[in-house]
């Protein structure tokens, strides 16, 4: 009986694809700091959703979605972040943003795209797309 129960309360095993989104963030986090970047926050969530990495880049605040993928095959991991994923990041940020008093901070959003194949230990390419898209309609700062 106790068996059962600590069976059920155990954390699952993780999904083979969030499993390759967590590695991609980690390479991704990696890659920010070797150009330049300085890692402030890794999954910042609110009750709107999450930002993948929070990270000042010189004197911008950057706030970024990384996208991985084992292949290319269906096109490129940026093209999923969509204007609902866009909407969604932005009232993320916001968040942020309130939680800081509202500073006075140029900020922009990136996105990191990692292609990590199914088996690599190591992403065969990471790409950072700055400036990727930019405040959603009709928030405004």
């Amino acid at each position: 009986m106790l068996w059962n129960w600590f069976k059920r309360n155990s954390s699952p095993k993780p999904s083979p694809k969030s499993d390759l989104g967590e590695r991609g963030e980690k390479w991704a986090a990696k890659h920010l700091r070797r150009h330049g970047y300085k890692v402030l926050y890794r999954r910042f969530r609110t009750h709107n959703g999450e930002i993948d990495i929070v990270c000042r880049d010189k004197d911008w605040l950057v706030f970024v979605e990384v996208k991985t993928r084992a292949t290319e095959q269906f096109g490129n991991p940026a093209d999923a972040v969509d204007r609902t994923k866009q909407r969604h990041i932005t009232k993320v940020a916001l968040d942020y943003l309130r939680l800081l008093k509202y500073p006075e901070i140029s900020y922009r959003f990136d996105i990191v795209e990692v292609i990590l194949p199914t088996d690599a230990k190591k992403p065969t390419d990471i790409r950072i797309i700055e400036n990727a898209f930019p405040l959603s309609d009709p928030y405004i700062y």
